[in-house]
């Protein structure tokens, strides 16, 4: 995919790191704070604090400094990060390998891609798409949708309107999947922001609803409908990457060959040896196949009914 040159998205939280960098309370901020033990058995110098409790304070108050983390901060409930670190607020931007780098800003550029197609499509139908940020982080996270790890993958919170993303997926993606390239990787980041259109035009909340409901059966047939819409909305962006002449030869095989991979059938005959579709919640291989390369034969929306008929 051509994609070097072009423009970034300003909708990139960079949270990586943030965990091991916090102080006190959970790595994400919520509650906690240090310490500070105060002197119960000790003489006190003039009714207040004890003196012991006075010089421990400030010992321990000169360390931290001399480690670079204000102590007060701490103690008034801020987030405090190690220096290098960056701060929950993007306010300091923390820095990977050469390579980590060069990933984010394929990401951002591919996020902001898919913002001009999703402009595009709702301008023409007299609406305003409303964008959403991508949080990228390293280990775990923590999301208005709770707290997730990298082991649940890329996911989109309806909740925050947030797509959040662990990088080091697109390594196992490649290694343990065999769904390497570029554009493998821009079609799950297309995949995740096509959740935040069905959130956005009431496809998520309608199913959220509806959800409570239903049979475990029930939801898992459901879910594979609302998935492959978003394999098709996917398609959609991919249409219009190609209609600015940025694929490159071997592109739209990459996208497919990653569909292909993350199929229901085909992860659980890599995992487990055998397949159960009453527990599929995503669709097969083939139809995960079908419906992107639908959306990217159409570049409709109209084409992406995956709720009337069968899938």
């Amino acid at each position: 995919m051509e994609w070097k040159g072009r423009r970034q998205s300003s909708n990139v939280e960079d949270r990586r790191g943030a965990g091991r960098g916090r102080i006190g309370g959970s790595p994400f901020g919520r509650g906690g704070g240090i310490r500070i033990p105060t002197g119960g058995g000790m003489r006190r110098a003039g009714g207040g604090l004890s003196i012991g409790t006075i010089i421990f304070l400030v010992v321990i108050y000169i360390l931290f400094r001399a480690m670079g983390i204000d102590l007060l901060q701490v103690i008034e409930g801020g987030p405090v990060n190690m220096p290098g670190f960056e701060q929950s607020d993007g306010s300091q931007a923390p820095r990977g390998s050469a390579e980590e780098e060069e990933m984010k800003a394929f990401m951002a550029t591919v996020l902001a891609e898919t913002e001009d197609t999703w402009h595009g499509i709702f301008q023409a139908n007299g609406e305003e798409y409303q964008e959403p940020r991508l949080v990228l982080f390293s280990g775990a996270v923590q999301s208005a949708c709770g707290f997730a790890s990298a082991a649940s993958g890329p996911f989109y919170c309806p909740g925050d309107r947030k797509v959040y993303l662990d990088m080091s997926f697109f390594d196992e993606l490649a290694r343990k999947f065999d769904a390497a390239g570029d554009f493998a990787q821009a079609y799950v980041l297309a995949h995740e922001v096509g959740h935040h259109v069905q959130n956005l035009i009431g496809v998520l909340p309608k199913f959220n609803q509806m959800r409570q409901r239903m049979s475990e059966g029930e939801a898992n047939q459901m879910s594979i409908r609302v998935e492959l819409q978003a394999d098709c909305f996917a398609g959609i962006w991919g249409k219009y990457t190609e209609q600015k002449g940025l694929l490159e030869s071997g592109d739209l095989e990459e996208a497919l060959n990653a569909a292909t991979q993350i199929g229901d059938d085909t992860l659980q005959k890599r995992m487990q040896g055998y397949v159960v579709p009453e527990s599929f919640n995503h669709g097969t291989s083939k139809q995960r196949m079908t419906w992107f390369k639908r959306g990217f034969d159409s570049g409709r929306m109209s084409a992406c009914d995956t709720f009337s008929g069968p899938v």
